[in-house]
């Protein structure tokens, strides 16, 4: 098992972007962007980790797992200072403690996505090597 700290690296930026566009209003309007939840999010995130490396679907998975817990982190972080910041600590708290619990649970979805990136990798690079009918 190999970290691939770019694939990593990418899954974290899908987390962090997915997880932060579910939450924002439209400007000017009473909609809000529909609300993804945590395990769309790791899927998400996971499957771009997942796609870039190419040592197998185990690395893909563990690389997934890692990308979308770090992007997990930080949302949650970010969710929490708002939180504190505009609700009060009482409630911060209790946001971050649900945190703790999400964080924990997305590493799964992240791992299944890392293993269905690789796997969608492996069949697009078998693809390439077949000649033209």
């Amino acid at each position: 098992m190999k970290f691939n700290m770019r694939a990593i690296a990418y899954g974290f930026i899908a987390t962090v972007v997915v997880g932060i566009l579910s939450g924002f209003a439209v400007p000017f309007t009473n909609a809000t962007l529909p609300t993804v939840g945590y395990v769309l999010t790791g899927i998400i995130g996971g499957l771009v980790a997942g796609y870039l490396v190419t040592t197998g679907m185990a690395d893909g998975a563990l690389n997934g797992l890692v990308g979308t817990t770090l992007g997990g982190i930080i949302v949650a972080i970010g969710l929490v200072i708002m939180n504190v910041l505009f609700a009060g600590v009482f409630f911060g708290l209790t946001v971050f403690a649900a945190a703790v619990v999400i964080i924990a649970l997305a590493g799964i979805p992240g791992a299944i996505g890392g293993a269905l990136g690789s796997m969608l990798h492996d069949r697009s690079a078998a693809r390439r090597t077949r000649p033209a009918a």
